[in-house]
């Protein structure tokens, strides 16, 4: 600090005596440089003052509201980093931290002279997460809300399903916290989430939780407008009297209550048996989805609405399985489980070693790139919001160990992976899914794999690489499945019946993560290569 004050004060002297060295015979005018030297020592001490009291909001804010917690929180997540962001709610907070709070303290002492510290931020600042990465994560919280019906107390206190292993990584939103997911709700208007997020910022600041960025005034006022936008005229009434009441001076308030006022007086001389009227209050809710299966996928993903009889659960076995007695399986069996008969699913259980799992994700990692889908209409493959995700494709030339896995693919299933596609290897982080889809091109969808050459798509092998501690699972929509993810297990099925026409039981999905990271890779299997090992026949059954 001191070197930096005086380099500064050293150049204004340098630059003054440079400049008007020629005063210097005059005692006279030197006196004028004494009355200089005086300003600039007082300019010193205010520069001093000045830096002293930033320094102070800058110790403040990192003591009060970082260093110490910050401290203790790295130093746990660190030693977990996956499973410390396995947790939503502080994959959100990360985000949160690095794209507004940090961006905070860099603006506080922009004008500092620490350039180093300056300069290293700002460096580092631009591999930050930016607003869509923060906007991204506040979604993936609202999907997760949704798909397991959490309520926003739940979310908010880090009370998630499945934390009694990641119990150490549990987190809570603040206010703040709570009014930026509402303002991200907000902004793509969802008022419905909007209403939820407002109203648990509310709660928590009555409750006497402190804010620093927002006041119950400016919570009230996006609530009132939420809750109006969904048709709730009495509710958006008595948030905006309420807001009134804490700022009866409020503009925009006291137009929105007379308007208010003037819609319902209206509303009420509406005839209560008009159908019209009571349908669209009784419609109030979500926005209208665009996937017709959504409520049953939901269930699907959260354990319920599975559709197994006993009687049917009881055909469902267990065995040892060496695929005809292949020499590779002779003496070694491998464990082959049913977990579904129409359409058939089978896992098999320890199919490939920890070993063997961590080097297939060290060869992933460096090319993980958000998934892609292919354009059923151009055949361009394209990002999607309903495949959240991030992949990258292994070749079985890159490492021995993709080749082995392949190979034990083809000895299990018995069929052909020349003409199999890469292992595409995915990590699905916080609220990271798949919506239903099917892995084979449909008759509307022609050109899916031309440039293949291999044909359509007629099995799939997913391989689970981790476990995952709630969500995750894989449902099949049309027949009702749920498969769970298991360490080391993989599961197959055939996505054409041996007609070569598609099984439409097929339609799967990956649910979103709740809590902890799901690694899987995937092998498709095409029809060419597989004339003599699956028989093709007229029949579409199994």
């Amino acid at each position: 600090m001191a070197v930096c004050c005086w380099l500064l004060v050293h150049g204004l002297l340098f630059t003054s005596s440079f400049a008007h060295n020629e005063f210097f015979t005059s005692i006279g005018q030197m006196t004028d440089l004494l009355f200089t030297e005086k300003d600039l020592v007082r300019s010193l001490k205010d520069y001093i003052r000045a830096e002293e009291n930033k320094l102070e909001q800058i110790k403040n804010l990192c003591v009060s509201r970082w260093a110490d917690k910050l401290d203790v929180l790295s130093a746990v997540a660190t030693q977990d980093p996956e499973g410390f962001l396995g947790h939503p709610v502080n994959a959100f907070k990360l985000m949160k931290r690095l794209n507004t709070e940090w961006g905070e303290l860099e603006s506080l002492v922009l004008t500092d002279m620490s350039d180093v510290f300056i300069s290293n931020l700002t460096i580092q600042r631009q591999h930050f997460p930016d607003d869509n990465d923060q906007t991204g994560a506040a979604k993936a919280l609202m999907r997760l809300q949704d798909t397991y019906r959490l309520d926003t107390n739940t979310i908010s206190t880090g009370q998630l399903p499945g934390l009694s292993s990641a119990a150490l990584y549990q987190s809570s939103l603040t206010v703040d916290d709570c009014f930026d997911l509402g303002k991200v709700a907000y902004s793509e208007a969802d008022y419905y989430h909007t209403e939820l997020w407002m109203v648990q910022a509310l709660k928590q600041l009555d409750q006497g939780d402190q804010s620093g960025a927002v006041d119950a005034v400016t919570i009230l006022d996006y609530l009132s407008y939420s809750v109006y936008q969904q048709g709730e005229l009495e509710r958006a009434l008595q948030f905006t009297k309420r807001l009134l009441e804490l700022d009866p001076a409020h503009q925009r308030a006291n137009g929105n209550l007379k308007y208010f006022e003037y819609q319902l007086s209206k509303q009420k001389k509406v005839e209560e048996g008009d159908a019209e009227g009571r349908q669209k209050r009784e419609t109030r809710g979500q926005a209208d989805d665009y996937l017709p299966e959504r409520k049953t996928y939901e269930r699907l993903c959260r354990g319920e609405g599975v559709r197994m009889t006993p009687r049917r659960q009881s055909r469902l076995f267990c065995r040892y399985f060496d695929n005809d007695r292949h020499p590779r399986y002779v003496i070694g069996p491998v464990k082959q489980e049913d977990e579904w008969d129409r359409p058939r699913i089978v896992r098999y259980h320890n199919i490939v070693s920890d070993k063997e799992m961590e080097k297939v994700k060290e060869l992933a990692k460096p090319r993980l790139r958000r998934a892609t889908i292919s354009n059923p209409v151009t055949g361009v493959l394209e990002t999607a919001h309903y495949r959240i995700s991030k992949s990258a494709w292994l070749g079985a030339y890159e490492h021995p160990v993709v080749d082995k896995i392949n190979q034990r693919i083809e000895d299990i299933t018995g069929l052909d992976v020349t003409t199999a596609e890469d292992l595409q290897v995915a990590n699905y982080g916080v609220g990271g899914q798949y919506e239903p889809h099917f892995d084979f091109g449909r008759k509307n969808e022609p050109d899916a794999f031309e440039e293949l050459g291999t044909g359509n798509r007629i099995a799939t092998w997913l391989l689970y690489m981790s476990d995952v501690q709630a969500g995750g699972a894989t449902v099949f929509t049309d027949a009702g499945a749920a498969v769970w993810p298991k360490k080391g297990t993989a599961v197959f099925w055939y996505n054409l019946h041996p007609s070569g026409e598609g099984d439409y039981r097929t339609r799967h999905a990956a649910c979103p993560v709740l809590v902890g990271n799901k690694w899987v890779s995937n092998k498709w299997i095409h029809e060419r290569g597989q004339e003599f090992r699956r028989r093709c026949g007229l029949q579409e059954t199994d």
